[in-house]
């Protein structure tokens, strides 16, 4: 299976200018956890309901397979990828994007316990 059958294909998104209670309301909207943070159409960061991300974006493609993503998440421990194509925003997908299309094995439990073993040790 690859990203874009799972992603939340044109997510909504802030620019950099744009104020964090303006990502917020998107948020509640749109029962989001994070959005895209987006400059002319490249994904450059992504806000969360936890944190602010700029710099260093991970994203995947949408051509990546599953268990790619799986293995981005677990490695940066984070819960959300934006999906970008030719440095354009396309989509985003989640871990529970992941759960629900690839719930048969335990990769998805373990990139979850992974994920929440650093968020613990950052509390």
């Amino acid at each position: 299976m690859i990203i874009r059958e799972v992603m939340t294909p044109n997510p909504r998104s802030v620019s950099p200018s744009d104020s964090i209670q303006n990502a917020a309301c998107i948020m509640r909207d749109e029962d989001a956890g994070a959005v895209p943070v987006v400059d002319n159409g490249r994904a450059i960061g992504i806000v969360t309901d936890r944190d602010i991300v700029t710099g260093s974006l991970v994203s995947a493609s949408p051509d990546m397979s599953t268990r790619e993503a799986a293995q981005l998440m677990s490695d940066h421990q984070i819960r959300r990828l934006p999906v970008v194509e030719n440095d354009r925003l396309v989509g985003i997908v989640s871990i529970g994007d992941l759960a629900v299309k690839e719930g048969k094995d335990g990769r998805i439990g373990d990139t979850l316990q992974h994920i929440s073993e650093g968020v613990k040790e950052r509390e």
